[in-house]
């Protein structure tokens, strides 16, 4: 499933708009290095690709996507099992548990199939999987996959894609996406699971993000995301269906069963999974996984717009973070670099007429000279008197160089676009609202203290 040295997509196509087409287009703009096969009964080169009418033709495979009509499933995934040496399943049509009986019934024949020759199974209705390895999914647009990024395990794929789409304004990059779909075979519990007892520190990534609509084994999943965040990493997730119309969304979605919120809340916090709200929270939890982990509450805030600063001081002091003042001679010294009206207080208000210099200087004295502080946030904007190309060279600098953790926030998302982009293609993020950015590092902090984080924030 994760490295296969062939591939065989059941139902693949020249139509791209369709997505069988789609997958076997993402499969070689992937570059996907095994031997691709293609079934099917009308075509004989598909995308350039070898097309076989007949599954009987192909040659031992060991991963097979199939994306053709629910009823016809089963038997492809008995044949392949039985004749082709197929280990490992990606169903991607839709048609089964989530709209009707008769679909369960041909699910749990698959699930049957897998059991009986040993085989991986994801899905089905789900939008696929995408590893280092290959591209097996039909959505666009995809992420590129790197060793630096995020692991991304969702329920739905629409909510993978969006989260994917999301996460393109931000930075945040993708180690693997795992779309499960109705999840009764391979669940959140079974990727965990994989995750930690494969896990190697010396070149696994230790954030993880997830969208979940059903818990099938509520203990192995608190069992492995505990034993995954004993080992370094953080897991962020959010669980979904917890009012009854939004249970009932799920089970027409997915077919998942409703699972107790006040449970779910209960699980998160003992296993210090940090519990969100929205697609939002989930990209920038994953963002701030990125970052290096903050040590401590005490926090300095720097802008060139007070107003940033009022409201992320604001969300800091209401999320039991603390925003220490600063005085003193180092403070003294500081202020004599600035332009007059400027404030060092905290938050430290360079003014919309400062200049680069000082902006670096400020961030060397928040790392080195203020010993209250533990992490810096600098919230950053355009105020239109021109370009900030220098700006974020100085901030990719200081990210790099700097002991203590610098958290950006860019409201400028239209007047910064060409510089914001090569920015997040250095490896940062940016978090794009302070008060989504504070609330993501309270929840991280009550998920280390075990606390919820939302008692703060109200």
């Amino acid at each position: 499933m994760i490295n296969p040295a062939s591939i065989v997509v059941i139902g693949g196509s020249n139509n791209t708009l369709k997505p069988g087409g789609a997958l076997v287009r993402n499969l070689i703009h992937g570059k996907y290095k095994g031997d691709l096969y293609v079934v099917n009964p009308h075509e004989d080169i598909v995308q350039g690709v070898k097309s076989y009418r007949d599954v009987k033709d192909i040659p031992n495979t060991e991963l097979a996507i199939i994306v053709v009509v629910s009823k016809y499933c089963p038997s492809y995934v008995e044949y392949l099992a039985a004749e082709k040496g197929v280990k490992a399943f990606i169903v991607v049509s839709s048609g089964f548990s989530e709209l009707s009986e008769e679909g369960a019934e041909l699910e749990a024949q698959m699930h049957a199939t897998c059991d009986k020759y040993g085989c991986s199974f994801i899905g089905p209705n789900c939008i696929g999987l995408i590893t280092a390895n290959y591209c097996g999914a039909f959505t666009s647009p995809n992420p590129v996959i790197c060793s630096e990024g995020v692991d991304l395990i969702s329920n739905s794929g629409g909510i993978a894609l969006y989260t994917i789409e999301m996460a393109k304004i931000t930075g945040l990059r993708f180690n693997s996406v795992w779309s499960i779909g109705n999840a009764r075979y391979t669940g959140v519990e079974d990727v965990l699971q994989y995750l930690d007892e494969t896990f190697d520190p010396a070149k696994d990534v230790r954030g993880k993000i997830l969208y979940i609509e059903s818990i099938r084994d509520p203990e192995r999943l608190l069992r492995h995301a505990k034993s995954l965040i004993a080992k370094g990493c953080r897991i962020a997730a959010v669980k979904s269906g917890s009012t009854q119309s939004g249970a009932r969304a799920t089970n027409h979605h997915t077919g998942s069963a409703y699972f107790d919120d006040k449970r779910a809340d209960e699980l998160f916090r003992e296993a210090g999974i940090v519990r969100c709200y929205s697609r939002q929270e989930l990209v920038a939890m994953g963002c701030l996984f990125s970052l290096p982990k903050i040590e401590g509450n005490r926090f300095a805030v720097i802008t060139q717009a007070g107003g940033l600063g009022v409201i992320t001081a604001d969300a800091l002091s209401k999320g039991g973070m603390l925003v220490p003042e600063l005085k003193g001679e180092a403070a003294d010294e500081l202020l004599a670099k600035l332009h007059s009206g400027a404030s060092v207080s905290n938050p430290i208000d360079v003014l919309a007429t400062g200049t680069v210099e000082q902006l670096e200087a400020v961030i060397d004295y928040c790392d080195k000279r203020f010993d209250e502080i533990d992490a810096i946030i600098v919230a950053y904007g355009s105020a239109g008197l021109g370009p900030m190309d220098e700006l974020f060279e100085v901030l990719h600098r200081k990210i790099n160089e700097c002991r203590k953790p610098i958290i950006t926030i860019c409201p400028s998302l239209f007047t910064e676009a060409g510089n914001l982009e090569k920015f997040l293609a250095k490896g940062h993020v940016n978090l794009l609202d302070e008060e989504l950015a504070v609330r993501c590092v309270v929840r991280v902090a009550g998920a280390v203290s075990g606390s919820s984080g939302q008692e703060c924030l109200g």
